[in-house]
């Protein structure tokens, strides 16, 4: 189990997640395996289950008495783990400046970014469109801020899902920018922070 999970939730709560990703479990199971009571075992699935973690998902019927009910991870629970999808996207886009040059891996970031954002369901207004790019950058697991400016909208984030990608290729940010010009049907201009703690930031223009 990751250290991070661990101090996100919990040192029991993390073993318990690591023992759900495994397989469907009853509260039985958790038990056994954690040195837990079933009381005991109930408040974390109380806890689990109120934040989208973990859910029911039928139920164990060769108990040999009541049916069991079993548990599993949501698909929010399987998300704490971590991914190989920062490790292959860095390493995909450096294959692709390596054999085409960086114009070409960042025309088909760019690309990537304008497919995804014709799939999201445009306001006919400007600000309306602008909402609807900050949603769609949340949806990718930034926090945005929409922050109106002289010149139209800064979308501002609080961090950045991509965070262990564009510190060493900080042209994967280009895939975020055509999402939201995309969206917005508007010139915007990439203004992200990568130092530090890297943090999105993207202006878009009213005209």
């Amino acid at each position: 189990m990751t250290n991070w999970v661990e101090r996100l939730i919990g040192e029991t709560q993390a073993r318990m997640l690591h023992l759900l990703r495994r397989s469907r479990q009853t509260i039985n199971d958790l038990s056994d395996s954690l040195g837990l009571t079933d009381n005991a075992v109930r408040t974390h699935i109380a806890a689990l289950s109120r934040d989208g973690i973990i859910e029911p998902v039928g139920t164990q019927r060769d108990t040999g008495g009541k049916p069991a009910r079993l548990y599993a991870l949501t698909e929010a629970g399987e998300e704490l783990f971590p991914k190989a999808y920062a490790m292959v996207l860095a390493g995909l886009v450096e294959e692709i400046a390596r054999r085409d040059g960086r114009e070409r891996a960042d025309e088909l970031l760019r690309a990537v970014g304008a497919r995804a954002g014709s799939r999201v369901a445009s306001p006919a207004d400007l600000p309306g469109r602008v909402e609807a790019a900050a949603a769609a950058l949340r949806s990718m697991g930034g926090d945005v801020e929409v922050q109106r400016t002289d010149a139209g909208w800064r979308l501002q984030g609080l961090g950045c899902p991509l965070s262990s990608v564009t510190a060493s290729q900080p042209q994967v940010c280009a895939l975020a920018q055509s999402l939201v010009e995309t969206i917005t049907g508007r010139p915007v201009t990439e203004c992200c922070d990568r130092s530090g703690r890297p943090r999105c930031a993207f202006q878009v223009d009213h005209a």
